[in-house]
């Protein structure tokens, strides 16, 4: 009987990478999708494939262009669609962000109907769901971001999950939606994804204090598994599913930290920030001021219809928090104080925008 093959576009990813070595150690054969073959760092997964006794291959297309993905889709029986912008910075314009993400989608749904792909499992985000709602209230798949509430990545996730499920019921395309929170995890290569610069600020000792932001954590090791889920379970088509955990503090979380590292040599704060300092500082430091929007706010999402359907678990978030942080020791991210080795990763030149 023949192993199904999976197109994960977006592959050399921090998300990405975990789906490919999910899906190659159940066995499927994968395909995945770089923006430049000579270009890409793709060592890692090509490590994980033979550890795996895998069938993995790569091909060069962009969200930004139909060139390629008929050939991208052919012979696929499912794709996974995680390649998404992730902002380090709020854009000048909005729609930096929106277009490309809508039209992205669109492009990839329609070459997998086109090429008779099974099914599509779309990486969506809670940013989707819970702009514009009430902090009380816990949000479920049900709801829905309100776009006059978002700035630009909450908009341009939910007008492209939207866009996703209108093509779906005018097509046909069987497709599901996968709602992750905040992504932390273990790095498989040296890298910078956005949705880890909290762990390596705190870890690197950039922040003098910890804001009130934080956010519903996920694993990302649990969220490929997720992902595969939903690919495999027939009941799971047309639905929507959180991926998240109880909100978790960024105080919370550097005590995490420092329990476990401050022995070891790094200088990692836990006292409390007010809101006047982040807003200092989030006018020289970019990211900063992206999380602005994300002070005080505490996140409240349900993974009840995962667990119930998917039958997905997590992990406890002590063991993300330390496996991610020791995978950007590992990988020369972040070191000690005194520490005379030099990151691997250079800040100044990574990309204005990291994909997941």
């Amino acid at each position: 009987m023949a192993v199904d093959r999976v197109l994960v576009t977006g592959a050399t990813g921090f998300l990405a990478a975990h789906c490919i070595e999910e899906l190659l150690t159940h066995g499927y054969r994968v395909r995945g999708s770089v923006r430049d073959l000579r270009t890409a760092q793709t060592a890692h997964l090509r490590e994980i494939a033979e550890h795996a006794g895998g069938e993995l291959e790569f091909v060069e297309v962009t969200l930004d262009s139909d060139a390629g993905w008929a050939e991208a889709v052919a012979g696929c029986a499912y794709v996974l669609h995680v390649a998404s912008p992730f902002p380090d910075r709020i854009p000048k314009d909005e729609n930096e962000l929106i277009k490309p993400a809508v039209e992205g989608t669109l492009r990839v749904l329609r070459a997998a109907n086109a090429g008779g792909v099974r099914r599509v499992v779309l990486t969506s985000s809670v940013a989707a769901i819970s702009y514009g709602h009430d902090d009380s209230r816990t949000l479920t798949e049900a709801d829905w971001t309100l776009l006059d509430a978002a700035d630009a990545y909450p908009k341009s996730k939910t007008l492209a999950e939207r866009a996703a499920w209108e093509y779906a019921g005018e097509s046909g395309l069987e497709l599901v939606a996968i709602n992750p929170g905040a992504i932390f995890g273990p790095l498989l290569r040296p890298q910078r994804p956005t949705s880890m610069e909290a762990v390596r600020r705190i870890m690197s000792g950039q922040l003098p204090a910890l804001p009130r932001i934080g956010w519903s954590p996920v694993d990302v090791r649990d969220l490929a598994t997720a992902h595969r889920l939903a690919m495999e379970q027939p009941e799971a088509a047309g639905n929507r599913y959180i991926c998240a955990g109880s909100h978790l503090w960024m105080r919370d979380m550097a005590r995490i930290l420092a329990g476990e590292y401050a022995p070891r040599g790094y200088s990692i704060a836990t006292r409390s920030m007010p809101y006047w300092l982040m807003w200092i500082l989030g006018r020289f430091d970019s990211t900063v001021r992206l999380a602005l929007g994300f002070y005080g706010h505490n996140q409240t999402v349900s993974a009840a219809k995962a667990a119930d359907e998917l039958g997905w678990t997590m992990r406890p978030v002590r063991e993300t928090i330390v496996d991610a942080a020791e995978s950007l020791i590992r990988h020369g991210v972040v070191t000690a104080k005194g520490d005379p080795r030099p990151s691997t990763v250079d800040g100044s030149s990574l990309p204005q925008r990291s994909r997941r």
